[in-house]
């Protein structure tokens, strides 16, 4: 086994949302992967919990970006795995988001529908031609007062009005969400990908990407029980 790197410390703390026997519902931080991938290893949710909890059957259900920060499930026990997975992988949880971009006039609902595609090894994704195999859904945008985006401008410098975006995505394409909303004229703010790449070594863990998972809603594969549950984060931390 090779010895990790040493990594920055993602300066961040992981709420618990929800905890039973069965499952570990958190709210994951921006910088932290789910799991250990390439040169994140130890700075992943995965490790840091297990670390936290001493329990090494925790396995998350399903992921989310390192940038994206919001609610995700883990799993306890390894007997339960699979039927939360499964419940992942067959789209039976409703996923909503929120994420902050210049604020635009858009008649919601809005469907939007792509072809979309990412090559291993590529930092970005590609929209092209082709049958649509990414779908979301644009619920509403609201425009932030002047506090909230003289917040925002503290971090990131002026902007222009800026707007809190509230999307349902359908698939699980890569990047997703960040692709729907640079196509459709407003990329997320602080999305270091999305138009323009930033280089990996001017990463600053103090300017975050504002995209976060704020409720996830799904019956429960064991209980039969309606879940809901929803993030405390505020897109600014």
């Amino acid at each position: 086994y090779r010895m990790p790197a040493p990594e920055t410390p993602v300066p961040y703390d992981i709420p618990v949302v929800f905890e039973d026997e069965d499952i570990l519902v958190v709210d994951k931080p921006p910088f932290m992967a789910t799991m250990p991938r390439a040169r994140h290893i130890v700075q992943t949710a995965t490790v840091q919990l297990r670390r936290s909890t001493g329990n090494n059957e925790l396995s998350p259900a399903h992921r989310l970006d390192r940038l994206t920060s919001g609610i995700l499930l883990f799993t306890k026990r390894r007997e339960v795995r699979g039927a939360y997975q499964t419940l992942f992988a067959a789209r039976q949880v409703q996923k909503t988001y929120e994420a902050i971009a210049a604020l635009s006039p858009f008649s919601t609902p809005v469907q939007w529908h792509s072809h979309m595609t990412k090559t291993p090894g590529e930092i970005q994704g590609r929209l092209g031609e082709g049958p649509p195999n990414a779908h979301t859904t644009l619920l509403d945008v609201a425009p932030l007062g002047s506090e909230e985006t003289a917040a925002y401008e503290s971090v990131h410098g002026p902007q222009p009005p800026l707007g809190r975006y509230r999307l349902q995505p359908h698939t699980g394409k890569t990047h997703q969400l960040r692709l729907h909303m640079w196509e459709s004229g407003v990329p997320i703010l602080g999305d270091p990908v999305y138009p323009v790449i930033f280089p990996a070594e001017a990463e600053d863990m103090n300017v975050p990407m504002h995209l976060s998972s704020v409720r996830l809603e799904f019956i429960d594969p064991l209980s039969g029980k309606a879940r809901d549950f929803h993030s405390r984060r505020k897109l600014m931390a």
